[in-house]
């Protein structure tokens, strides 16, 4: 029974909103389930204004945005999660069966016709499967959970999506009143707060200390072990990270930051999330790992880097030297034929874009080849994932090697980084992305990431540069 407001200009009122939850109740009731799952067309409002208005620190949230459509989705109405110090070994498959079990128990109704309406589980899964004994995890191995609260915009239709675990004895017109109440609140945020860093004096001293606190040295040494393993044959490629910390005075403000990166970065998936503790996991990355539509599949092999010409002749010049390197090609290769190999043990069949592409954004560019695949209904959306995740463009080969290498050569705790992240829907649809151009925020301190694939013939003076363009560019989005 799809409802939406007959003008998008109105609020939906009360005896609107307890109509759809009338008629979920009375599906509730006939098939005993525990979940309501209420969406609603509201007025177009910034989801990032939703976010900022509904969050509170005790809650998780995640934050999503690629081009005209954006969400945001705050608080848990159930969570899925693996602690932390316990192995994370079938963390996909536990994902998996959470998700299915919560939709065999929950009804929706409303706007479901609309982009982004109905019940979606938002996951977030750490690069390694077990965390750093000598670190404190800001994020446990596997975190999926649906929202109590979504708000979601795509070209310019808005809607809300409310879940609640419900029992028989709930009121429903005390929910209603919650949602008309929610609805009001996010309306009321209708202009964009400026964000302003008081006079400047955190960003001054973060990049008096940046050389310092980077130690190039340190990332060139563990690029010139890595070379030695690959002339001994033991990797024919390896990814080594980079992680820089910064602190300023008073706390970043991560909803700032998220509206600074999707200003310089409008061609990259904006993404954040948050433990609930005050930590937030924000970046913008180039990179889909995982898209599935109408049981349509598409991923991205996205390797081999340059930086962006400063004229449109250097610009060109650059282009054609990372389209014409044999460096940069075998790097880009190795992630085709992973992703090919890694969808075969699953029985799809990778249909690969002919000729690489151009992947160009603003002060980088990468080698780039679509690939896609059908995918039988018995097949879920996690167990793609947790094929495909590591892929060689974030880990090596072999993948297994690299990943021990990369724990060995790296000081610090991956987290989030490199890891996937997105949403799932009722239907099977999703989008995951690789969590790389990212920082990790906890009050005044924030940890920036950035990476680098290393083969036969990388340079280790080179491939500090690509980082440090990386780590530059990110920096500049924080403050």
């Amino acid at each position: 029974m799809p409802v939406s407001s007959s003008n998008a200009n109105l609020l939906p009122d009360q005896e609107e909103i307890l109509t759809v939850l009338a008629a979920c109740q009375r599906q509730r009731q006939k098939n005993r389930t525990q979940i309501v799952s209420v969406s609603l067309e509201i007025p177009p409002v910034d989801p990032l204004l939703a976010l900022d208005a509904l969050s509170q620190p005790s809650r998780v949230r995640f934050y999503w945005q690629k081009g005209a459509c954006a969400v945001a989705a705050v608080g848990a109405a159930v969570q899925f999660g693996v602690k932390n110090g316990r192995r994370g070994e079938g963390r996909f498959a536990g994902a998996r069966d959470f998700i299915t079990a919560c939709l065999a128990h929950t009804v929706a109704d409303g706007a479901i016709h609309l982009p982004f309406a109905g019940p979606h589980f938002f996951s977030a899964f750490t690069f390694f499967e077990t965390t750093n004994p000598t670190e404190t995890a800001p994020f446990p191995p596997a975190t999926v959970f649906l929202p109590r609260w979504q708000v979601a915009r795509c070209d310019n239709r808005c809607v809300l999506v409310a879940n609640f675990r419900v029992s028989a004895e709930d009121n429903i017109e005390l929910l209603s009143w919650k949602i008309w109440q929610k609805i009001n609140q996010i309306n009321g945020a209708k202009k964009f707060r400026l964000f302003t860093e008081g006079n400047g004096n955190g960003t001054a001293a973060m990049r008096k200390n940046w050389g310092e606190v980077a130690n190039p040295e340190n990332f060139q040494n563990a690029v010139r072990s890595a070379l030695g393993e690959i002339g001994e044959n033991q990797l024919q490629k390896i990814v080594l990270a980079h992680a820089v910390d910064v602190m300023k005075e008073g706390a970043f403000d991560p909803i700032a930051s998220l509206h600074n990166l999707r200003q310089l970065y409008p061609d990259c998936y904006i993404f954040a999330t948050s433990n609930g503790r005050g930590g937030h996991f924000i970046g913008a990355s180039p990179e889909r790992l995982l898209l599935i539509r109408d049981r349509h599949l598409v991923t991205d092999a996205l390797a081999g880097s340059a930086a962006r010409g400063v004229t449109p002749e250097a610009d060109a010049d650059l282009a054609r030297s990372l389209l014409n390197s044999d460096k940069e090609q075998r790097e880009h290769q190795f992630v085709i034929d992973f992703i090919a190999d890694r969808l075969s043990h699953l029985g799809l069949t990778a249909q690969v874009s002919s000729g690489v592409r151009l992947r160009q954004l603003s002060n980088i560019q990468h080698l780039w080849t679509p690939m896609g695949a059908t995918v039988p209904p018995e097949v879920h959306p996690l167990e793609i994932l947790a094929q495909l995740h590591p892929t060689p463009a974030v880990a090596g080969v072999p993948r297994d090697i690299a990943c021990a290498e990369i724990r060995r050569h790296e000081g610090f705790d991956r987290s989030l980084y490199a890891a996937p992240l997105g949403w799932i829907d009722a239907r099977g649809n999703c989008e995951f992305i690789v969590g790389i151009r990212s920082a990790l925020i906890e009050g005044n301190s924030a940890r920036l990431y950035a990476g680098a694939g290393i083969v036969a013939g990388s340079d280790p003076a080179q491939e500090l540069a690509e980082i440090q363009l990386k780590l530059k560019a990110l920096l500049k989005s924080l403050v």
